[in-house]
């Protein structure tokens, strides 16, 4: 599966430029394999890894007088949208291209429309999109009454549901523009490093995993891979058994606790799933002006060696392997941001040598 992303570099959606064109600039020069649709939150709230999802939401409902944004499920209103939104979905999942996907288009991207120019100019092998992952939508989304949307078995479905007509928007747009391109899309889910902490206590793994699963399985069924990026340390059973094709973590902060899972993760590379190392710590700028290509190809070797000494064959792991920052750089400064970005393709481009 994918023999040729070995090595390759991506990157985690955000950027801090409040220029588009600068934005795109960044993609065409650094990631001419996987170029990404980056979200810009500094040119406007719209570009929010929360916001961006919630166009057309079933429920969802904002007041303008208090600011406040909530979910609702009483009105009359909501008894008539979840019915035509169930309707759509079922007919947009069988069918990616019928024009009702277009109702679920994300809207609120002035970056968007760029990435898709990039890729119908430059056709290529993959690009890379993304969507919140539901448990952090979930859990970010509250009822009129605070309750988290997680609680409720409707409002989770619905989040699920829509995210997923989300990425299959996505898919849709990238194949439109280069057939042969295969998308890959990101589940961003920060939020699932709490899991098992005493506010999601209830939460079962088992719930989660379905969430996760639901989406992958129909962004893979629909011509894209499948991602679950998450920037914690959490419990990675939950993205393996979500099936999905690749998944990204902090590799700077957490290699060595995701070694533990080296029993599933054998398994997992021998079914040509791949791993995303963050090597480029973005979360940490005080780390970052200190970095350079020598302690990053450390990090990452470090990394690769808490699980061949656990037993998995070096080959099969860097054979699987990708190259990323450990998160978005939209939080960093434009100087720090580009120095993120161009250490992770200098840091491919090593490896692909040096392996």
């Amino acid at each position: 599966m994918a023999e040729d992303l070995r090595l390759n570099c991506l990157a985690i959606g955000s950027l801090p430029h409040n220029n588009v064109e600068e934005a795109m600039t960044v993609v065409k020069n650094n990631f001419k394999s996987i170029p990404f649709w980056p979200q810009l939150p500094k040119i406007s709230k719209n570009e929010d890894m929360i916001v961006q999802f919630l166009e057309n939401m079933p429920s969802f409902f904002s007041n303008e007088k208090s600011g406040k944004t909530y979910l609702e499920t009483e009105s009359d209103k909501f008894f008539e949208d979840i019915e035509q939104f169930f309707q759509d979905y079922e007919e947009i999942t069988s069918d990616i291209n019928t024009e009702t996907i277009d109702k679920y288009a994300i809207n609120y991207s002035l970056s968007f429309p760029k990435f898709i120019e990039l890729i119908k100019e430059t056709k290529p092998k993959y690009a890379k999109g993304q969507i919140v992952g539901p448990f952090t939508l979930a859990t970010t989304l509250v009822d009129k009454n605070g309750k988290c949307a997680v609680y409720d078995e409707t409002l989770r479905e619905i989040v699920v549901k829509t995210l997923t007509l989300k990425a299959l928007w996505q898919i849709k747009q990238i194949k439109t523009a280069s057939p042969n391109t295969t998308p890959i899309i990101f589940i961003d889910e920060p939020s699932i490093s709490q899991l098992g902490t005493s506010a999601f206590i209830t939460i079962s793994q088992e719930e989660v995993i379905s969430m996760l699963k639901e989406i992958s399985d129909l962004i893979k069924a629909n011509g894209a891979m499948s991602a679950i990026h998450c920037c914690g340390k959490c419990d990675w059973i939950i993205p393996i058994k979500a099936d999905v094709d690749i998944i990204n973590l902090d590799a700077y902060a957490y290699s060595q606790n995701f070694s533990l899972f080296y029993n599933y993760l054998n398994e997992y590379f021998t079914q040509g799933r791949k791993i995303a190392w963050g090597v480029i710590p973005t979360l940490n700028a005080d780390l970052l002006e200190k970095a350079d290509l020598d302690k990053m190809i450390k990090v990452f070797e470090k990394a690769v060696k808490y699980l061949t000494e656990k037993g998995i064959d070096e080959k099969i792991i860097i054979d699987n392997s990708l190259i990323s920052p450990s998160c978005g750089a939209g939080s960093l400064t434009k100087e720090l941001a580009m120095k993120a970005m161009n250490l992770t393709k200098e840091l491919s481009d090593t490896l692909k040598e040096r392996y």
